[in-house]
């Protein structure tokens, strides 16, 4: 009783310190959320923690897509809190504006930020001491990870403070019984893979940004990613994590048990919420065994009919060595081709997917690979296809899905979309914003996780263009909410109105 009584007083503390009076995050929504404003439970205001919108322009009478709010009424930085900061973290308070400019500025160089402070914490105790004085001050504060994010969240709207993870990047502990990983939330995700695969063990999420995500960012932003088919998601396989709230108070929730009925499981406000409760300085989770037989395959489909059949069968045939399945239109292709000179492996598809299989016995999962494309061809549901079992191989063809996005940025501008939708209406999207754009658009491309019904639209324009944006938003919220589907992530010039209004869900922050 008295665990679940503790557990209660802290997440009435996490949700006390959501309130708009909190400091944390300077918030550039002007809106409310779909929330019941009678609710004693959740915040009735737009949360605090970051933001996707970005004034790209201006002089239109009613609020475009790309505007964003004016700046509250947050405290300027003073030499004195510069100050203060130097002596909290010295040789960790860069004011250099050369040394900034990497971390005002987004991935996809779309959205430039103006903080002039970047502050390098090494502990949660250096978190806790830069909220407590932020909070007391009015200080926006903008957490950022590896600065991976496609939509813009990770730097500043303004002037707010940069929190940088990056120094926060040790092992704490690992467990090579339970495979059992605990660490801080800088740590880069191919990192961890790296020393998980020494010990014969691996990572449950894998990403094409692995080389610079963070796992507190992928943890805040709920990522998925390609083994999400395989592992489930880190709302599954994070099992615990620690906390700064706003006011510098820590929260921990550290738990190293896989089974755990005491209470609320406190830790699931955090998985997903994208900064907006607090700043995740640590993690355990559970980590799968290393498989001893890894295959890729790379196969091509005429239909996306033929591609789902080519899934349904897939699993049934390959059952517990299925650990991706990922697809790719022939316009990534093409862009791959293009921009990045990689070669197409087979011969020209509208669709191809990536098949990845892992397991502990290769001549048992040779067998039932060798079975499904056997039955794949014969049933004419793939026309061509190539299969990998050399690193090398693997890793090449994997360069083909992972890859797509740093060829769409040379392809211009892009808006990007990140949609869950159901798995048979995931390309019916893409077909139908290509007639909506018409010549408009320079391409429209999707790629995605098939086994999550996860679709990656994107829409390339030789420059910014607000009129091309105007005709993609809002036809894309309308026609996922009539699909009862969801926006994980959004283009940097979402309207959060105009996102409400449409009835979708949507990801406002990033932290990666």
């Amino acid at each position: 009783m008295a665990g679940i009584l503790q557990r209660t007083l802290k997440l009435r503390a996490a949700l006390r310190h959501v309130s708009p009076h909190s400091t944390f995050f300077s918030t550039a929504t002007v809106g409310h959320s779909p929330v019941d404003r009678r609710s004693p439970f959740l915040p009735t205001t737009s949360l605090q923690f970051g933001v996707c919108c970005r004034k790209l322009q201006a002089g239109a009478d009613r609020p475009s897509p790309a505007a964003a709010p004016e700046r509250l009424p947050f405290s300027r930085v003073t030499p004195e809190d510069v100050a203060f900061f130097r002596k909290i973290l010295p040789g960790r308070t860069i004011t250099d504006p050369d040394l900034l400019e990497s971390n005002n500025v987004d991935w996809l160089k779309s959205v430039r930020g103006s903080s002039e402070v970047l502050l390098r914490p090494q502990t949660t105790e250096d978190v806790s001491q830069i909220l407590k004085y932020c909070n007391s001050r009015n200080l926006a504060v903008n957490p950022q990870g590896g600065n991976t994010g496609l939509v813009g969240g990770s730097v500043p709207v303004y002037d707010e403070i940069i929190l940088s993870t990056a120094l926060m990047n040790n092992i704490l502990t690992f467990d090579s019984i339970s495979g059992i990983l605990t660490c801080q939330a800088g740590c880069v995700l191919e990192n961890l893979s790296l020393y998980l695969e020494e010990r014969d063990y691996i990572m449950p999420l894998d990403l094409g940004a692995k080389g610079s995500c963070h796992i507190g960012g992928n943890v805040a932003t709920n990522a998925g990613g390609l083994r999400l088919l395989r592992y489930g998601s880190l709302r599954g396989t994070v099992l615990g994590l620690e906390a700064v709230l706003a006011d510098g108070q820590v929260l921990n929730c550290l738990a190293k048990l896989r089974k755990d009925n005491t209470g609320y499981d406190l830790k699931q406000l955090f998985i997903g919420s994208e900064g907006t409760l607090g700043v995740i300085t640590a993690v355990s989770i559970l980590c799968p065994r290393k498989p001893k037989s890894v295959n890729v395959v790379f196969l091509g489909c005429e239909t996306f009919e033929q591609l789902l059949k080519t899934f349904q069968l897939c699993k049934g045939m390959l059952g517990e060595i299925l650990s991706a399945y990922e697809f790719l239109d022939s316009e990534c292709m093409r862009l791959l081709n293009t921009h990045l000179k990689l070669p197409n492996p087979i011969s020209d598809c509208p669709f191809y997917v990536v098949i990845e299989t892992s397991g502990s016995d290769p001549t048992h999962d040779g067998e039932k690979l060798h079975n499904f494309l056997d039955e794949a061809m014969t049933s004419s549901l793939v026309t061509d296809g190539t299969v990998a079992t050399e690193d090398s191989k693997i890793k090449a063809l994997w360069s083909m899905r992972e890859r797509v996005t740093e060829a769409l940025t040379h392809d211009g501008f892009t808006y990007k979309y990140d949609i869950s939708l159901p798995v048979e209406r995931i390309y019916q999207l893409v077909t139908d914003m290509r007639e909506h754009l018409g010549d408009r658009a320079k391409s429209v491309v999707g790629y995605g996780h098939v086994g999550d019904g996860n679709l990656h639209l994107n829409v390339t324009s030789p420059t910014k263009d607000p009129a091309l944006l105007a005709a993609i938003e809002p036809f894309v919220y309308e026609w996922t909410a009539s699909c009862h589907g969801s926006i994980r992530t959004t283009s940097t010039t979402v309207n959060p109105a105009r996102l409400w209004a449409s009835s979708t869900r949507t990801r406002l922050y990033q932290m990666t």
